[in-house]
């Protein structure tokens, strides 16, 4: 079976219980149990149910015999230390940081093999955010526990009371569905601070680095960011927490030259005292596998 999978504008991004199941030609009931089971890319809004067309039709295509071919592109949210690894290890991967939750998509429409993510979650990162998809053929593993916190730019001071802090202040705006700016707006809810008592960048930072220089660069007065990108750009940092970084991977192609490659050179001795010269990183979850297809 082979189903076009082009991006369809004519018909709405999200689908109805009831639009799913005309696509998918099957009872309502069989769509409300395949998403009970994770089974089927979904979205849970305020109790309804709905179904990115997208991946709908990415997941119907996987379904069959035929199944899409990958490019060699790593995508997902902005690490430094890979991003410095999938150079120096050789392994040839293209990189393309475009968030979490886009790389998460972009995944699940086999627009990349690997994507990296930090989705922020009640009782953990990553692990319902990917099952909520339901990616065939895919590993969730670790790559590093990183701190992460407020980078501040020079002249402002330590901000020592944190989120708090923030109020009247000018903020490195990350784009919509960055695992940064998820984090951010959890954490400002959480003290009481909305948008409307910072000041966002007109332009937002589609990377960590980018982040740091527009502090370095007086564009803004404070960021979101990793201890590892303050350093980088001599910035003050006031870490809040831990976060962690995973990798989705597809299975048939963590095989591949390149992926092993990258893999093998996470083990190495270079690597290792990479990652304590950069700073704000802990190996310790590096391969642990958070979650496997079915």
């Amino acid at each position: 079976m082979t189903i076009q999978t082009e991006p369809d504008t004519d018909g709405p991004r999200y689908l109805t219980t009831r639009e799913a199941a005309e696509l998918l030609r099957v009872k309502e009931r069989k769509v409300y149990d395949l998403a009970a089971a994770e089974e089927i890319p979904h979205r849970r809004i305020t109790g309804k149910l709905l179904f990115p067309r997208t991946e709908l039709l990415a997941w119907i295509e996987s379904s069959g015999t035929a199944s899409a071919a990958r490019p060699n592109v790593l995508g997902g949210s902005h690490d430094p230390l890979l991003d410095w690894a999938a150079a120096e290890s050789g392994s040839g991967l293209a990189t393309f940081f475009n968030g979490s939750r886009a790389g998460l998509d972009g995944f699940v429409a086999a627009r990349s093999v690997m994507t990296g993510l930090h989705i922020a979650e009640d009782d953990g990162w990553n692990i319902r955010a990917v099952q909520s998809l339901a990616p065939r053929d895919a590993v969730l593993i670790g790559w590093a526990m990183r701190r992460r916190g407020l980078m501040i730019a020079p002249g402002v001071g330590n901000l020592a009371d944190g989120i708090g802090a923030l109020r009247g202040r000018r903020v490195v705006r990350r784009q919509d569905g960055a695992g940064a700016s998820t984090l951010l707006a959890q954490l400002m809810a959480r003290n009481g601070i909305n948008e409307h008592d910072v000041t966002l960048t007109a332009s937002a930072a589609r990377t960590e680095s980018e982040a740091a220089a527009m502090l370095s660069e007086g564009t803004a007065d404070v960021a979101l960011g990793l201890e590892t990108s303050a350093r980088s750009y001599r910035l003050t940092f006031n870490g809040l927490l831990w976060e962690r970084y995973d990798l989705l991977v597809d299975r048939r192609a963590y095989f591949t030259p390149g992926i092993q490659a990258l893999i093998a050179f996470s083990q190495t001795e270079t690597f290792a005292q990479k990652a304590a010269a950069m700073g704000g990183y802990d190996l310790s979850v590096l391969r642990q596998v958070q979650w496997l297809s079915p």
